[in-house]
C-alpha cells in the first residue's frame, strides 16, 4: 500500500501531541497517511505497553490512518544501528510514503532526538540500491527515498521553519489525543487518575496544547498552527506557494 504520508514516532502518542492536526488536514485533502511506533511507551510513567497499544490503534481510527505499526524496539534503549536503521527502511519501501515526519531533533525527552536522527538516516538508507531489504513474502522490496523528512516540534519550542495551519481541525486533533486515556488527565478515567503523575498528566494540559498551537500559529496568520523543523534548505518554484 502506497501513502503519501508517514509520520513516526519513537512512542505512542508523539505523532497525535505534535503533528496530528497536520495530518487530519491533509487527510481532509485526500491524502493517504500511515502511523509508526518504534516502541509501545513501555517505560512511561502512566500506564502499560498493553493499554497504549490500544489508544493508539483507536487514535489511529479517529485520524483515518490507513495502518498503524509498531516496531517494538526498546523504549529508551533502542540503538542507532544497522538493525534498526533496516526495520525502518522495510517500512518505508513497502509504503513508498512521499513525505516522512519524525520526531523534534532536539527535546527534552532524550529519545525524541536520537529518533529523529535514526529516521532521517532510514530514509537517506532506503534509496540506496545496494541495500537490499525483503518483504515477507520473500519478495525485494524496490528502493525508496522519501522526497522530504520533517520534524515536528515536540515539548521545546524550537525556532519553526514552517508552520501548518490546523485551525479547521484542532477540536479533532484535541479528541484525537484524548484517545490516550492512560496519558492524560481525564476525569471520567478514574483509575488512571490514581497513577503517578508525569508533565503531561495535569489537569492544565490541554489548555497548554492549544494555548501552543496558538503561539505557532500567530506569527504565520493562523489561529492554530503547528511547527516543523528541516534540516535542509525549503525550495520552492513559485513564490505564491509561500503565505
Amino acid at each position: 500500500m502506497k501513502i503519501d504520508i508517514l509520520a513516526i514516532g519513537v512512542h505512542p502518542d508523539d505523532v497525535e501531541l505534535s503533528c496530528s492536526g497536520t495530518l487530519l488536514s491533509h487527510i481532509a485533502q485526500g491524502k493517504t497517511v500511515g502511523l509508526l511506533d518504534l516502541t509501545r511507551g513501555e517505560l512511561g510513567t502512566r500506564g502499560s505497553a498493553e493499554i497504549r497499544t490500544r489508544e493508539a490503534n483507536e487514535a489511529a481510527r479517529l485520524m483515518g490512518a490507513k495502518f498503524r505499526k509498531n516496531l517494538d524496539m526498546a523504549d529508551g534503549f533502542f540503538e542507532h544501528n544497522k538493525e534498526s536503521i533496516l526495520q525502518i527502511v522495510e517500512v518505508i519501501r513497502e509504503h513508498q510514503p512521499d513525505i516522512v515526519l519524525a520526531n523534534a531533533i532536539s527535546d527534552r525527552h532524550p529519545d525524541h532526538g536520537r529518533a529523529a536522527k535514526l529516521v532521517a538516516d532510514a530514509c537517506f538508507f532506503s534509496g540506496l540500491v545496494k541495500l537490499p531489504t525483503k518483504s515477507p513474502d520473500g519478495d525485494l522490496h524496490e528502493r525508496w527515498r522519501p522526497q522530504a523528512v520533517y520534524h515536528y516540534i515536540q515539548d521545546h519550542n524550537l525556532k519553526a521553519d514552517f508552520v501548518v495551519d490546523i485551525g479547521d481541525f484542532i477540536d479533532k486533533k484535541m479528541e484525537v489525543i484524548k484517545a490516550f486515556r492512560s496519558q492524560f488527565h481525564m476525569p471520567d478515567a478514574e483509575e488512571f487518575e490514581k497513577e503517578l503523575s508525569s508533565p503531561i498528566s495535569g489537569e492544565d494540559f490541554m489548555e497548554f496544547l492549544r494555548a501552543k498551537a496558538r503561539t505557532y500559529g500567530r506569527p504565520a496568520g493562523f489561529e492554530y498552527g503547528e511547527g516543523f523543523v528541516v534540516n535542509r534548505s525549503i525550495g520552492v518554484k513559485n513564490l505564491y506557494h509561500l503565505v
